[in-house]
């Protein structure tokens, strides 16, 4: 029998040959062709679920923007004990979230989908987004409002350090450093929470 039909869920049985392919590789080195073959379906059996391999790709991301906002709003945890200890789990959250589920990371950042051309990876990639906005916003309360970057912008530039510490160091592209990554990424916000004043100068 063959293995998607044999777990009763050929959709989710092809999202699992698709993360296997990444793994080996890349999210643009296979074919909806092999991704049928390593589930062991014939290719006209994966056009009823999925249109071409960007669709496959795109399922792959929401269901990884999916785990990745849970265990974001796990961080976050709603700003307890304190918002600064939350704002800081989200940013370890996002390196553990890269270090355990790479396909579905390589999925959602590395194949070149536009999540606009695919309603239901947008809608839950803002889930994303809307919790680190959450995150910054109860960070940044206590500034002064001239001083007060908007929150989308905060949390935008933590996600771009995170992204650039896992891309550079957790993935290995930017060579090796004599530093944790979670080291780096925490020493990186430390730096931009000081220039905001959130933090003090000897913190």
């Amino acid at each position: 029998m063959k293995r998607g039909y044999h777990h009763g869920n050929l959709r989710q049985a092809l999202v699992e040959a698709a993360l296997e392919l990444i793994a080996q590789n890349g999210p643009q080195g296979f074919t909806l062709s092999e991704a049928a073959k390593t589930a062991e379906v014939t290719p006209a059996a994966v056009y009823r679920h999925f249109a071409g391999r960007d669709d496959l790709l795109a399922e792959v991301a929401r269901q990884g923007f999916d785990i990745f906002a849970a265990l974001l709003e796990y961080a976050w945890n709603d700003g307890r004990p304190t918002a600064l200890a939350g704002f800081e789990a989200t940013g370890r959250a996002y390196l553990a979230f890269a270090r355990k589920y790479p396909g579905h990371y390589q999925a959602m950042f590395e194949s070149g989908l536009i999540p606009g051309n695919h309603p239901d990876l947008a809608m839950v990639a803002q889930k994303s987004r809307a919790i680190m906005e959450r995150a910054a916003t109860g960070l940044s309360a206590a500034l002064p409002a001239h001083r007060r970057p908007p929150a989308s912008m905060i949390s935008a530039h933590v996600w771009s350090l995170s992204h650039g510490v896992v891309e550079l160091f957790l993935r290995g592209n930017g060579g090796s450093l004599p530093y944790l990554p979670e080291d780096l990424l925490e020493t990186g916000v430390g730096i931009y929470l000081r220039g905001l004043g959130i933090l003090p100068p000897d913190r």
